[in-house]
């Protein structure tokens, strides 16, 4: 296997598509999928099932994918920081971002990346704090704000503060006149909360746990907009950083309120323990900072930093 095999097999993988790889990559069609062909009679396997809908990797593309993307990314890392000591910062970023922070930053947080550092290529991906930090492990990610305790992630953090949670409701359903809720009450309501692979639902069942109250909750959403959607339509109360609603409950849509006993979450950029941050990933950490403590400032994001 040399490393331009690998380098294409790997963009195709991540696009499902030969023609969108080609033009990512600039090299013909034909010439990539001979490159998957030498790379499949050396494996003696093959890597993908071709369809109408595309490439599909197969259980031995998988295998490969998991144990040779994050070299694939160091080796474009090493590349991207010699071209980056000559100049100014260029390269590809991969961010994460769980959906709670997703809402309040990714646009602007866009803009100024490409205000700031025209030669860095940045991906954002949102999803929430498990499979972030699984992407970060196997090396597809360079970094990711989520939420959790440091000591247990086996990554490199940088403690960013501490987002609170509040109730959320529908539009008419009290919450913004009662401004402060209980939160054994609160427990007891019917919720839409996300499934238990998620960190905001341990805490939640925490919470619970600490105050001997069974859940109600007939529904689940592993999606943040599904869930703000669900709790629009009066299906359910949620529990969620102020921020993250906060367009929706200028509109109207939504109402929050404060909840008696705080539970709170802690905030932190995280990146991969066994490889050194790139010049491009160093420079968007920066950035990243300036650009949560800019959002506290103008009102749009209640953290407190750390």
């Amino acid at each position: 296997m040399d490393f331009r095999q690998l380098r294409t097999f790997t963009c195709v993988a991540e696009l499902g598509s030969l023609s969108k790889a080609s033009d990512t990559l600039r090299i013909a069609q034909p010439a990539l999928s001979r490159q998957i062909k030498l790379l499949e009679h050396e494996l003696r396997s093959a890597l993908f099932t071709r369809n109408g809908r595309g490439m599909v990797l197969t259980d031995a593309g998988r295998v490969l994918l998991e144990r040779t993307a994050g070299i694939v990314r160091q080796i474009d890392q090493i590349r991207d920081d010699i071209q980056s000591a000559q100049g100014p910062p260029s390269g590809r970023v991969v961010l994460g971002l769980v959906p709670t922070v997703s809402c309040v930053i990714s646009a602007r947080f866009a803009r100024r990346c490409v205000e700031s550092f025209p030669g860095i290529s940045l991906r954002i991906v949102e999803s929430y704090s498990g499979h972030l930090v699984e992407w970060l492990h196997r090396g597809e990610m360079d970094l990711a704000i989520i939420y959790g305790r440091s000591e247990d992630l086996h990554l490199t953090v940088q403690p960013l503060g501490c987002d609170n949670i509040v109730a959320v409701g529908p539009r008419g359903c009290g919450l913004a006149r009662k401004k402060q809720v209980d939160i054994g009450w609160l427990l007891r309501q019917r919720l839409v909360l996300p499934s238990h692979s998620h960190g905001l639902r341990a805490l939640i069942e925490h919470a619970a746990a600490k105050k001997k109250i069974k859940l109600d909750v007939q529904l689940e959403a592993d999606s943040f907009r599904v869930l703000t959607n669900l709790v629009e339509e009066g299906l359910g109360l949620a529990m969620l950083p102020p921020s993250s609603v906060q367009s929706e409950v200028a509109d109207g849509r939504l109402e929050t309120a404060a909840i008696s006993q705080s539970l709170s979450r802690d905030l932190i950029i995280a990146s991969p323990i066994d490889r050194p941050a790139s010049i491009a990933t160093t420079a968007i950490t920066a950035l990243l900072r300036d650009e949560i403590a800019a959002c506290r400032k103008e009102g749009l994001w209640e953290i407190k930093l750390a």
